[in-house]
């Protein structure tokens, strides 16, 4: 080739080990040139490989009767959910963009995780996000989270689709680094889904959609490596998304796929051209003939590499049956988009990209990708010395409080506690009129599959200051969690998607952290079993001059109402039920945000938790809620049990009148964290018949007390009107806001 070979300080400038160098050597049996080079930098990052994570994620439980693809073999997940449907569902970070633009970071990650969806041929009907920040007193966190929720507003809001769902979490170890994750969730009928495959000698490759430009280059590179003070110079590397394009890609990519002419279609997300045409031809155990000067670009004389590399948004790869190309070019000429055959399929596992004739560059595609040719890799880990903090914690020598009030205060006004209105009302969560939480809250977003009697159950949680106490037992937790929500709002946990946060993997701690993250999913998942159907790896999120983010594997989660009828409300229904707490409690104060902000207790244990009884309790209340009409179910969790009573009173501003139990403290008691806890109202004229199933099922509980028209009681002290609660609850976030 008339190229210079690339050279071991290229090699490394693009983030490659000189021993990975020395392999792509190997595998080439000559000296990779620069486009060559460039090609397996962006396949063998972190962020397409999961080179240090694949073995352990291979540990996890990936099978279940329901499913029906194979983990992480297509672009999402997909669960039979009955009614000879599937739905598609997953959750990415788009975490390093968001950091540097937030608006089109967090816009772009909305845009390529429904891509992931409709490029298997389902329609995307709802969103969700988990989202990290810094301390709102920065104005760098304000300029943030500004950009970051109008992003992901402006972006879903036009796409057509709800946000349904989410969670918002603010700690100082997020301040240069924040945490932007979006799952999206789709249905498709049996039969009719898309893979990304590439088969069939001379079967032609088209690009669709938008045009190809210079945005986004290497961005698989950029989410590879720390956040530093010169990242801002890395502003290139963040996609342009235009929702408007995405909306006319989905109708007219599900409408091609009615035509029968599709082999294979995969979205172009993270090293776009270079990552589709591999995974596409490697799955296949084929290769492709491309030519890069047929791609539409937006920039003129674009270079081979750079067209390669570009993560342009709103672009698909189709392969279609040769001579069956007149249906695929049709839909895409009524629609207004770009369809161009730029290459075609071999039956040769080589993939030869030319420019204007010229042969740039040469690769076999098995080489390329995960679970192929890209290195694997464990690396050391070992306990991190902050745990000596951890273990010297001692609970008893914590002050009681003398005021309730002023920690009741602090809690319901606290960013982390507080309703997140400020952020939802950005979001159209109605448009689709398939959103069934709008007015009936819910512990998990529940949304009408259309035309059955079905409805889904969709949650994410992690509570991140668990795991930095305990990464086995605090994923776990997070997997319990999330299984808990569904369940108390009349669901039934299917299966999981994770998008997993955390800092350097070659920090020996971070490391640590990350397997037993993996450790204490996979038991959890086992136990539930909720298998993981895909998802995503975000090493790296940390800065060179504050360290990692907590670790935050988040958990999606789907759960699946065989009734609709079955939907359960969090909210106290009327005065005069009685109010009782499912699950036993303790004195445990562990990592609870009473703990941590009231009190200024950075380092303290995990909550109690035993899988063993969350697993029987929630089976407990599954059979409660089918038996018996319960007023409202509520889990106990973040603020413990004194926030989970207020959030029972807001919607019908209702209060309760409670005694608590003796034999814990009062704060433990109220404000504890500890797990495998719900509160339920029931009617006067139910209760009896609820307490005689409870015993027996053997399932703890006591009666805490009941519902009151609005005064807040506690050991028959008034602690005021929910009203004055109501206010301070929602109007919180926004003052901190502005």
């Amino acid at each position: 080739m008339p190229q210079p070979f690339a050279t071991l300080e290229q090699a490394q400038q693009l983030g490659l080990l000189p021993e990975e160098f020395e392999s792509i050597k190997t595998i080439l049996g000559r000296t990779p040139n620069f486009t060559e080079m460039s090609i397996y930098s962006v396949m063998w990052s972190e962020h397409c490989s999961y080179k240090n994570s694949i073995a352990y994620l291979k540990t996890l439980p990936r099978e279940s009767e329901k499913m029906l693809a194979k983990a992480g073999e297509e672009n999402a997940g997909l669960i039979d959910i009955g009614n000879n449907l599937g739905c598609a569902f997953k959750i990415e970070s788009h975490n390093h963009p968001s950091a540097i633009e937030p608006y089109q970071g967090a816009a772009t990650g909305v845009g390529g995780i429904n891509r992931d969806i409709f490029t298997m041929g389902a329609r995307p009907i709802a969103q969700l996000n988990s989202l990290r920040f810094g301390k709102l007193e920065d104005e760098r966190t304000r300029w943030i989270i500004r950009g970051v929720v109008k992003g992901i507003g402006d972006y879903g809001n036009a796409f057509g689709v709800p946000t349904v769902g989410g969670e918002v979490f603010f700690d100082d170890c997020y301040n240069v680094n924040p945490l932007v994750n979006a799952m999206s969730v789709g249905i498709v009928e049996k039969g009719k889904t898309v893979s990304a495959i590439a088969y069939g000698e001379g079967n032609p490759v088209f690009i669709v959609g938008s045009r190809t430009g210079k945005d986004g280059i290497h961005g698989a590179t950029f989410a590879s490596g720390d956040i530093t003070e010169d990242s801002a110079n890395d502003l290139p590397s963040v996609q342009v998304g235009d929702p408007f394009q995405e909306k006319l890609l989905l109708e007219a990519t599900l409408e091609a796929i009615e035509t029968g002419v599709i082999v294979g279609m995969q979205d172009m997300g993270a090293a776009g051209i270079t990552c589709s045409t591999s995974e596409m031809s490697a799955k296949g155990n084929s290769g492709m003939i491309i030519h890069l000067d047929k791609v539409p670009t937006r920039q003129a004389n674009m270079k081979d590499w750079e067209i390669l590399l570009s993560e342009s948004q709103e672009r698909m790869l189709i392969v279609v049956k040769k001579g069956e190309e007149a249906p695929l070019l049709s839909v895409f000429e009524k629609w207004d988009l770009q369809c161009e055959q730029i290459g075609t399929v071999t039956d040769e596992p080589l993939l030869k990209y030319y420019m204007h004739g010229e042969l740039v560059a040469e690769v076999p595609a098995e080489s390329l990708v995960l679970g192929g040719g890209a290195p694997i890799y464990k690396r050391e880990f070992k306990e991190p010395t902050y745990l000596e903090k951890i273990k010297a914690f001692q609970p008893e020598k914590v002050e009681e409080p003398t005021d309730l009030k002023a920690v009741m205060e602090h809690l319901i006004g606290h960013p982390n506690l507080c309703s997140k209105r400020w952020v939802y009302e950005q979001y159209d969560s109605m448009v689709g009129t398939v959103n069934m939480s709008t007015n009936f809250p819910t512990d998990a977003a529940i949304v009408n599959v259309k035309g059955t009697d079905s409805a889904l159950a969709l949650t994410v949680d992690c509570n991140s200051r668990y795991i930095f106490a305990d990464p086995v037992k605090g994923t776990e937790i997070a997997v319990a969690e999330a299984a808990r929500n569904i369940v108390c709002s009349g669901g039934v946990p299917q299966a999981i998607t994770n998008c997993l946060n955390f800092g350097n993997p070659y920090n020996p701690e971070v490391y640590w952290q990350f397997v037993g993250a993996i450790e204490g999913m996979g038991n959890a998942c086992r136990k539930f079993n909720t298998p993981v159907t895909g998802g995503n790896v975000s090493f790296y999120n940390q800065s060179s001059y504050e360290g990692p983010v907590f670790p935050t594997p988040t958990i999606g989660m789907l759960g699946l109402l065989e009734n609709k009828e079955h939907a359960q409300t969090l909210s106290f229904q009327q005065p005069g039920d009685t109010i009782y707490i499912i699950g036993t409690s303790s004195n445990d104060l562990g990592s609870s945000q009473y703990l941590y902000s009231f009190h200024g207790e950075k380092f303290s244990s995990c909550p109690e938790f035993n899988l063993d009884e969350e697993f029987e309790f929630q089976q407990n209340i599954s059979k409660l809620l089918r038996k018996y009409s319960i007023e409202s179910c509520h889990d106990v969790s973040d603020g413990g049990l004194f926030i989970s009573l207020i959030e029972s009173c807001l919607e019908n501003e209702l209060g309760f009148s409670i005694e608590t139990n003796k034999n814990f403290r009062v704060d433990a008691f109220l404000f504890g964290e500890k797990q495998s806890r719900a509160i339920i109202s029931v009617s006067p004229e139910e209760s009896e018949l609820v307490e005689a199933t409870l015993k027996k099922f053997e399932q703890p509980f006591e009666r805490l007390g009941v519902v009151t028209d609005k005064s807040i009681v506690i050991n028959h002290t008034d602690y005021g009107n929910i009203l004055d609660f109501k206010n301070t609850f929602q109007e919180s976030l926004g003052k901190l806001l502005s």
